[in-house]
């Protein structure tokens, strides 16, 4: 009889764990093959979130393409939505009768988030469709697109910030929403302030300058904001995410995977959530768009010999390499730093700033890669002078 009960009680248990770890449910809506290699890989992004997310208790995650669950019964359930895919005319969210589908949604207290492109929307019933469901969206000719570095230094005190550091990434920064209204529950989570050269464009489309936001100068813009909707509903925009090697950034990744959990009103951890991914990882999944000639990718650890005329230096890169884009990070004479680039078929420039005694100096590297192990090409130390360089992998 003890041992029935112990086997009842160990059932009881699997139940109970069972029912726990399906609490919440999460959609990723991974828009259709766009851009270049490397750019809005929108599907390789949501697998890479979904991996991350894989490890929290409590949650099912599923990740859907092409945009849009091939069967609405997905949305059975549900208790978040991200919809990361090209917007516009195109927003997968406004196609047929989906906007009255996510309003239902919506209605029923399910979580929207929408990244990069999938913010801008039409102006009309589609932008305010957005202000119900996220507070904000990207209007066109109001709203600019440049690529440039905001640094994020400080962060308000919300769930979706907790354990995200400040950071500073290359990206298609969206700035310039169009708001709604009635600014009660809405959160602003990443602030940075453009110079005047962001202001000035250009932008990537159209090129701009547009006057007002020229007019703004010194003023800080929005990159990510939550909403807390006067229902009690959740929703967040982000503008980034342009750039598929920037989420091997862990605050980049993090304050996402935040964002997720607390638009699905799953409790985020106090130094919100951990994950990790290799460079390898974040080289995977990418569409199978047409690369150029002569392509490698240089994903890995690359040993680099630096020949100056002061003597020979022997830093070292760890790369993440997807499509035509770069990040990494250095090691060397000039201590850590991050690493941002480029790769056009065999030509491949990055650079970094270098801390020397106080005395921030750009560093710009570019070269060929010759082959999966071996590139060279030059340096150039600021004013300081230039030097050439050879690595292997």
């Amino acid at each position: 009889m003890k041992k029935l009960l112990q086997l009842a009680a160990l059932l009881s248990l699997g139940a109970m764990l069972s029912a726990i770890a399906a609490d919440k449910k999460i959609l990723l809506l991974a828009g259709k093959q766009s851009h270049g290699p490397g750019d809005h890989e929108f599907r390789a992004g949501c697998l890479l979130l979904k991996k991350c997310l894989d490890g929290v208790p409590g949650l099912e995650v599923e990740v859907h393409t092409n945009g849009w669950p091939k069967n609405e019964s997905a949305f059975e359930g549900a208790d978040a939505i991200l919809i990361y895919a090209d917007g516009g005319g195109g927003h997968p969210g406004f196609q047929a009768d989906r906007l009255k589908l996510i309003d239902g949604l919506v209605q029923k207290g399910v979580g929207i988030g929408c990244a990069h492109f999938g913010v801008e929307v039409p102006k009309g019933d589609p932008g305010e469709a957005m202000h119900r469901w996220i507070g904000g969206y990207y209007e066109h000719a109001y709203s600019v697109n440049p690529m440039w570095k905001p640094e994020f230094k400080s962060f308000p005190n919300h769930p979706v910030t907790r354990g995200v550091k400040p950071f500073a990434l290359v990206d298609e920064w969206y700035f310039n929403m169009r708001w709604r209204p009635d600014p009660k529950g809405l959160t602003h989570i990443l602030v940075a302030k453009p110079s005047d050269a962001v202001r000035n464009g250009p932008y990537v489309a159209p090129r701009g300058p547009y006057p007002h936001i020229q007019e703004a100068k010194g003023r800080d813009e929005t990159m990510m904001w939550a909403f807390e909707r006067p229902d009690g509903g959740r929703g967040f925009g982000f503008t980034g995410g342009h750039k598929h090697v920037n989420w091997g950034n862990d605050n980049f990744r993090k304050v996402v995977l935040n964002a997720l959990l607390w638009i699905a009103k799953a409790e985020v951890p106090a130094n919100g959530v951990q994950s990790s991914i290799t460079p390898e990882d974040a080289a995977q999944n990418l569409d199978p768009k047409q690369q150029p000639a002569g392509s490698v990718n240089i994903t890995g650890k690359w040993n680099f010999q630096v020949e100056t005329d002061q003597g020979t230096g022997t830093p070292t890169f760890t790369f993440t390499h997807a499509g035509q884009n770069l990040i990494g990070a250095y090691k060397g004479l000039f201590g850590e730093a991050e690493v941002t680039g480029s790769v056009r078929g065999p030509e491949i420039k990055f650079s970094f700033d270098a801390n020397r005694e106080g005395e921030i100096i750009p560093v710009s590297y570019s070269g060929k890669i010759e082959n999966a192990n071996t590139m060279k090409g030059t340096v150039r130390f600021g004013e300081l002078g230039e030097a050439t360089w050879t690595a292997t992998k």
